[in-house]
């Protein structure tokens, strides 16, 4: 079985916080194999110092490839630094040929080089223009279609790391059959209403859902009534969701919940006079629609399910060597109640093996862009 590792420190200082990761770093190492791959996943209070801290990895362990990203919050084992600062390692000897890093999408392996890539890690900003349409036509480009990861979550500029700091794009590694990976989303939001066809829309405006004027539907789901006082609307829909899924994919779930294709985004406006709706993204007819609203008791318990089917799956497949865990920047122990609630109970659920992550500013899975979501990646095999 290959050996994953992880380190972390807090501290404003980066190279005391490097030296306490190099440190653990060297005392998990020994006797173990040379390690090839490494995930370094740093708070934005080290945006500034992120390119001496690549510099300075890849002196320490100079056979090593990296791949990371900032965030507002990142998490080791059951710690999360949140809001502070914080590095995140972990390191793996994968088998030779099991993995390539990209820097763009256009060079993902395409495999025909003897490596056929199958899953792909993926980090990117939020800035990229067609982002959407980028993460489609990379998920195409691989066996499994199965994108995983999120975007940089940074307030003073967003930044992903593929063996170089990128201001920008997509980026990630991508890992062949030989590098298999057990993957589930979690769900932030609940749904307060039924289920919905979108009969007409335009761009991000939307019209009518089953033929019914789209604010009369969402006023019936909060329970309100149509008469109600601008200033009590705005503050609802200020704290209501739309739960998106495209034409043509599958929307099953458990009763009160939704499935994996399902997109959360914001209500951004309404047009009281005509009825409408803006929503922050570009909807279409025939997509299905369910309004919704965050429910941290919800997304515990969903989390925790999704940790135990993870878990019983990768065991079956020899067992968990290390596990990367993308959550939203919304998330995390502030919305869990109490500091570090999120990592912990990951950790707890998951057992001993590394943990590392991040809190983004979006969640990758397969092709989908998510928010209020978790995404946990488990590196399986014996």
């Amino acid at each position: 079985m290959s050996k994953f590792i992880h380190a972390h420190a807090g501290g404003a200082d980066w190279r005391a916080a490097l030296a306490s990761c190099r440190e653990q770093i060297e005392n998990r190492l020994k006797g173990a194999p040379a390690p090839n791959l490494g995930w370094c996943y740093l708070t934005d209070y080290h945006t500034q110092a992120a390119a001496s801290i690549l510099s300075a990895l890849r002196q320490l362990l100079p056979g090593v490839h990296w791949a990371g990203a900032v965030g507002v919050g990142i998490g080791a084992g059951a710690v999360e630094y949140f809001d502070e600062p914080g590095m995140a390692l972990m390191l793996a000897d994968l088998p030779p040929g099991s993995f390539e890093l990209f820097s763009a999408p256009e060079h993902l392996p395409a495999g025909g080089k003897g490596f056929a890539p199958y899953t792909a890690l993926v980090h990117a900003s939020g800035g990229t223009p067609d982002l959407q349409a980028k993460l489609e036509s990379l998920s195409a480009g691989i066996a499994t279609g199965y994108l995983f990861g999120g975007l940089s979550s940074a307030r003073n500029q967003p930044l992903c790391f593929a063996d170089e700091v990128l201001p920008g794009g997509l980026s990630g590694v991508a890992f062949g059959a030989d590098a298999p990976i057990v993957s589930r989303v979690t769900q932030g939001c609940q749904p307060i209403g039924p289920q919905r066809a979108i009969t007409r829309a335009q761009a991000n405006y939307l019209v009518t859902l089953d033929e019914k004027r789209a604010l009369d539907c969402v006023v019936e789901d909060l329970g309100l009534t149509l008469d109600v006082g601008d200033a009590e609307l705005r503050a609802e829909l200020a704290q209501t969701l739309a739960g998106l899924v495209a034409a043509g994919e599958d929307a099953s779930a458990r009763p009160g919940q939704f499935g994996t294709n399902t997109e959360v985004r914001h209500i951004i406006g309404v047009g009281r006079k005509g009825g409408l709706l803006m929503i922050a993204e570009q909807i279409k007819d025939g997509m299905r629609l369910a309004f919704c609203k965050r429910n941290a008791e919800a997304a515990k318990h969903d989390l925790l399910r999704i940790v135990a089917e993870v878990r019983t799956q990768a065991e079956a497949a020899g067992g968990i060597r290390g596990a990367l865990y993308i959550s939203c920047s919304g998330r995390g122990g502030p919305h869990f109640g109490e500091p570090h609630a999120e990592f912990r109970m990951v950790h707890e659920a998951l057992g001993e093996a590394p943990l590392v992550g991040f809190f983004a500013g979006g969640e990758i899975a397969r092709h989908h862009l998510y928010g209020y979501t978790g995404v946990l990646t488990v590196f399986a095999g014996a």
